[in-house]
């Protein structure tokens, strides 16, 4: 222990030196990567160039000598089908949908990845009853509405803007939180 009452200090083992940036090198590390997870081309891009302006800024290299070898890479990956934005936008909004979020989060969600904006509106364009009931599935989830454990009419601002901030419409957070629960799906 340090003389002043802190912390011991812990040793950190020192981290290797970032590789140099070839063009086999990008291709392994974004095959590694895809490996892993699902990605759209936008953010693959971003992954590789996060590692490329690490290697150049310890090699003392400029990170714009490589923007020509980081699209070659990226477009490799699209035309041999490992990266395809619509299928990674469908499975997306799918999943997201399970979930319970709205319409409007998937499509923020899908933008933030690097979907494009028309594709990311595309997949995340659900019916009027799937909306419904990922509303009662967020509600239920967060205790909104008929599932609040309290006094229901103390809270209903409340719910109402918990709803709002999950990106649901008016109509449809007033039939959930006003409602008595799943009966409610049916008069939509």
């Amino acid at each position: 222990m340090e003389a002043g009452g802190g912390r011991p200090q812990t040793v950190r083992p020192e981290r290797r030196a970032p590789r140099r940036i070839t063009a086999d090198y990008l291709q392994r590390a974004a095959m590694y990567y895809l490996e892993r997870y699902a990605a759209p081309a936008a953010q693959l891009r971003r992954v590789l160039a996060r590692k490329v302006k690490i290697s150049c800024r310890h090699h003392g290299l400029e990170a714009a000598s490589f923007d020509a070898m980081l699209d070659e890479v990226v477009a490799r990956c699209v035309s041999s089908g490992l990266v395809d934005d619509v299928r990674f936008a469908q499975a997306r909004a799918a999943t997201l949908q399970r979930k319970g979020r709205s319409a409007r989060a998937i499509a923020a969600s899908l933008s933030a990845k690097g979907v494009p904006r028309d594709l990311a509106a595309q997949a995340s364009d659900v019916s009027n009853e799937d909306e419904m009931a990922a509303a009662l599935k967020t509600a239920r989830r967060k205790r909104l509405g008929p599932w609040s454990r309290g006094d229901r009419t103390a809270t209903r601002q409340k719910d109402l803007a918990a709803m709002a901030r999950a990106g649901f419409s008016m109509t449809i957070t007033r039939v959930v939180i006003d409602g008595a629960g799943d009966e409610e799906v049916a008069d939509l």
